[in-house]
Formats: C-alpha cells, sequence, structure tokens
C-alpha cells in the first residue's frame, strides 16, 4: 500500500521477500536460461546498462 508517496512497511516486507525469491530461482537457471531472461529484460528497458 503507497500513501503520500511512501511504501508501506508491508510492502516493503512482500518487495524483499520477491526479491529472496528471485535471486534463489535465478541461481537455478542454466546460461542460456540466463541469456533469454536477460535479453528480455534488456528489449522490455528493465536492465539498462
Amino acid at each position: 500500500m503507497t500513501t503520500f508517496g511512501h511504501t508501506s512497511f508491508s510492502d516493503e516486507n512482500r518487495r524483499e521477500e520477491l526479491i529472496r525469491t528471485i535471486e534463489h530461482n535465478l541461481q537455478k537457471l542454466t546460461l542460456p536460461e540466463l541469456e533469454a531472461l536477460y535479453y528480455d529484460m534488456t528489449t522490455k528497458s528493465y536492465i539498462h546498462e
């Protein structure tokens, strides 16, 4: 929940939980899967270099 531009404590907890879950599962991906994910994220402008 966001109020007046501030993130609530529960939103921050959920964000941290999602990051941990994503990081854990990224470690299981093969190189081709990581490359495909990287390509997808760069074409959607989620990654900027």
